[in-house]
């Protein structure tokens, strides 16, 4: 199979909606997406035009613009099972993205025997196209990210329904404070760590707690710890971020992350306050925003959007 378009009779069914505010525990829907009643309107927020693509733009592949603002040229599909990883919520259709992102992910799935793990278990990567989501990112629009569960793969193939309706594991505590020593193992400290010191990864995103755990066990090896970045939620799947392609002179990298640790009480300490851990609900709470306009994109990303 041409492992660029694999399951392209059945990509148009599985194309979904799925609840504001996805996540990977959230389950999956395969409810269609109603067609635009004008799709030619430049009214139209990017996010309802890219979201409508089952497949991507038959073109040479290149990411372009910023992880947050962009779009995917000949996307590639990370195939839902490989020998050590399985994707998840296969009805979100966001098992896309740039050739370099699909061999850095089965570079780190073959790593996870080494660290007691089966495989990965692997959520949100992006569109056929890139582009804006529906739900759940701001980023994820380039081909360039990828959302890894915290959750070891089993030792046998996972159903449709199971991988729509299957929970990823929870591994930070209740109080937010730090990880759950229940469900927390060396084995996550390895695979973040491999991922890490991948030289393609640019950053990466994880909890908070996560980060604080890290920073207590890493040991005398630390260079690694510098492109872990704590950041909100990430408390269910780590966030992979990879550096612009060679072949990509449109994609606009993220300045890199400071070569400390990132370990003082100065970067870490404010995430544990009560105002991060418990804020404040907002009395007056803003309407959903509806995103960047296809203007708002790098021209290059309407010649995607409309490529056959």
């Amino acid at each position: 199979m041409n492992r660029r378009f694999p399951g392209l009779l059945i990509a148009a069914a599985l194309l979904a909606a799925v609840p504001t505010g996805v996540a990977a525990q959230d389950k999956g829907s395969t409810a269609p997406l109603p067609p635009l009643a004008n799709p030619d309107d430049p009214k139209n927020p990017a996010k309802e035009l890219f979201g409508r693509k089952p497949a991507p733009a038959n073109m040479q592949a290149r990411s372009i613009g910023f992880y947050t603002r962009g779009c995917l040229a000949g996307g590639m599909a990370l195939p839902i099972n490989g020998k050590t990883w399985q994707v998840m919520r296969l009805s979100r259709n966001r098992n896309w993205g740039h050739p370099n992102l699909i061999a850095f992910l089965e570079r780190l799935a073959n790593q996870a025997p080494k660290t007691g793990w089966n495989g990965l278990l692997v959520g949100d990567m992006s569109q056929p196209r890139g582009g804006p989501m529906r739900t759940g990112h701001a980023s994820h629009q380039v081909g360039l990210d990828a959302d890894i569960w915290l959750t070891p793969m089993p030792n046998r193939e996972l159903t449709r329904v199971e991988r729509e309706e299957t929970s990823a594991t929870m591994v930070v505590r209740e109080d937010r404070k730090d990880i759950d020593p229940k469900v927390w193992t060396p084995a996550h400290i390895a695979l973040i760590k491999a991922a890490a010191e991948d030289p393609e990864v640019a950053r990466m995103f994880v909890n908070p707690a996560i980060k604080r755990a890290l920073c207590r066990d890493a040991g005398s090896d630390r260079a690694w710890l510098s492109k872990v970045q704590p950041w909100w939620g990430h408390d269910y799947h780590f966030h992979v971020r990879l550096v612009c392609p060679a072949d990509s002179p449109e994609c606009k990298p993220q300045p890199p992350r400071p070569p400390e640790d990132g370990c003082s009480a100065k970067e870490l300490d404010h995430w544990f306050t009560d105002a991060i851990l418990h804020p404040k609900p907002d009395p007056t709470p803003s309407q959903p925003r509806p995103g960047p306009k296809m203007a708002d994109l790098p021209p290059a990303c309407r010649q995607v959007l409309m490529a056959p």
